[in-house]
């Protein structure tokens, strides 16, 4: 009897065993994850607006049709990036996602408290390596550490009744994703007395 009920427990301990580490492996391996899905129709380092949902069409699964989606795919071994993403009148939020699809960071109209959502994406020994400005504040500039040198960034505007989408479409249209062009302000030597 004991060796039965021993040999129940190890079987269901090893299943156990399977089933975490097939899960846990599955992101890992799968080879249609978001990024490879998207990586065809989207533009490194630029936004590009996804087609409305669609139960047959739809590029990715669980698509929410009253909001309105762009995505922009990025690379950061080139440098860091600006995102500028305009807020639509019912409501605008931004995802970041590592190329494993991982979420590190989430902001949205409310939280961004501006008529924009205006950031710079980059890794940590990027902005380790940036100049430090005693008179630019973490208020006045919005610096996200990406885990990873690729990933996406979802952006969403809702479309509170179906005639607004056109709008909530214009909204990611003005967003824009891409390297910074401006070099990040250094500060100055202070000056002596004369």
């Amino acid at each position: 009897m004991i060796r039965l009920l021993f040999t129940i427990l190890a079987g269901v301990v090893l299943g156990l065993v399977v089933h975490l580490v097939s899960v846990l492996a599955l992101p890992r391996i799968a080879t249609q994850d978001a990024y490879s899905r998207l990586t065809p129709m989207t533009k490194l380092n630029g936004v590009t607006q996804l087609p409305l949902a669609d139960p047959n069409t739809s590029p990715m699964p669980f698509m929410d049709p009253a909001f309105a989606l762009a995505i922009c795919r990025y690379d950061l071994s080139g440098g860091p990036i600006k995102l500028t993403v305009p807020v639509s009148q019912a409501y605008t939020s931004v995802s970041f996602y590592t190329r494993n699809e991982i979420a590190y960071y989430a902001i949205n109209d409310r939280s961004a408290g501006k008529k924009v959502i205006e950031l710079d994406l980059m890794t940590q020994a990027q902005h380790d390596a940036l100049p430090e400005d005693e008179e630019i504040t973490a208020a006045d500039r919005l610096i996200i550490d990406s885990p990873s040198a690729t990933g996406l960034i979802v952006m969403k505007a809702l479309a509170a009744e179906p005639g607004l989408m056109p709008q909530a479409q214009a909204t990611l249209a003005a967003a824009s994703c891409g390297p910074q062009t401006e070099a990040p302000a250094k500060a100055e030597a202070p000056r002596g007395r004369r």
